[in-house]
C-alpha cells in the first residue's frame, strides 16, 4: 500500500486545543521540538483560559503522529523528549492547509 492511497501525504491543517497543566511547564517548547522533528509548520500558543492551541500543517500522517504525541500516555521518554506538564484532554479540528510559513513558533 502506498502512502497516497490512505491520504497520508495529503497536506492538511491540524488545530488542537490541549487542556491540563500545560502552561508554564515548557509544553510549547516541547510541542515545537516534536513538530520540527516531524517537519511540520505552525505554532503553539498559550490561551487565556489555560489551554494551549497547537496549529500544525504538513502531511496528514505526520500531523496524526503529532496528535498522538499530544494525546498519548507519556509514561516513558528521557528528560529531553518526555512531555512536560499533564494533559487532561485534547480537542482537535482538521481542515485544509492555509500555507503556514516554514518553521514552528511559540506564541
Amino acid at each position: 500500500m502506498d502512502a497516497d492511497s490512505d491520504g497520508g501525504d495529503e497536506i492538511v491543517r491540524l488545530t488542537a486545543w490541549v487542556r491540563g497543566r500545560v502552561q508554564g511547564v515548557g509544553f510549547r517548547w516541547w510541542v515545537r521540538a516534536r513538530a520540527l522533528e516531524l517537519g511540520l509548520a505552525g505554532s503553539a500558543t498559550n490561551l487565556s483560559d489555560g489551554r494551549v492551541e497547537v496549529v500544525a500543517e504538513g502531511p496528514r500522517e505526520r500531523c496524526r503522529r503529532l496528535l498522538d504525541l499530544l494525546t498519548g500516555d507519556d509514561s516513558g521518554g528521557d528528560a529531553l523528549t518526555a512531555r512536560p506538564g499533564k494533559v487532561t484532554g485534547v480537542a482537535e479540528r482538521w481542515s485544509g492547509a492555509r500555507g503556514e510559513a516554514a518553521g514552528f513558533v511559540e506564541r
